[in-house]
């Protein structure tokens, strides 16, 4: 096989890898879109900074005590008494929304790489394509992974790479051993 040849062969693998993986998430995004963080937290024009902790908690704010910011005081200015955090609880709000939306795509990116890496092991008289899409479904299990991975819990996170591992020593086993 020549160089240009096998340039070509690559070019066309790695197309494959990746304009699967923009296809599986932008009709993803399409189908299922993401919570969005002004949804939860509208931002206004004017916005009025509480004082108190009463004035901040009252305002769905979280206080926190003895909090210097760097913001500029006159000299023997007295240093505030605490900071009020006001978009404490619409995040809150809006990282819960986000938490599961993420386990859910995680899934369905699983699923679609699973797909992707199946057919791409069946489809043994096409090197190209068979190997475009099997590395395509490697991609988007580490696309999934890398959107999951902050919102999931460590023993899930065993099972990811566990899977993970299996899976690439599984191809490597179907796609070289066979050589």
């Amino acid at each position: 096989m020549t160089n240009q040849s096998k340039v070509l062969k690559w070019s066309v693998i790695i197309g494959i890898i990746v304009v699967l993986n923009l296809f599986f998430n932008y009709t993803l995004s399409l189908i299922y879109p993401a919570p969005e963080y002004e949804d939860f937290c509208p931002q206004s024009q004017i916005v009025t900074v509480p004082n108190t902790q009463d004035e901040c908690v009252s305002k769905g704010g979280q206080w926190t005590d003895n909090a210097y910011y760097g913001k500029p005081r006159m000299v023997g200015e007295e240093m505030p008494a605490g900071y009020c955090d006001l978009q404490y609880s619409c995040r809150q709000a809006f990282e819960d929304a986000t938490g599961p939306y993420n386990k859910n795509v995680f899934i369905v990116l699983v699923v679609l790489g699973a797909l992707a890496v199946l057919v791409g092991n069946l489809l043994k008289g096409n090197e190209v394509i068979s190997n475009g899409l099997a590395l395509g479904g490697v991609l988007s299990f580490i696309i999934a992974s890398m959107r999951y991975w902050s919102s999931a819990d460590d023993l899930f996170r065993v099972i990811i790479l566990a899977i993970a591992l299996g899976l690439l020593i599984w191809i490597a086993w179907k796609k070289f051993s066979e050589q």
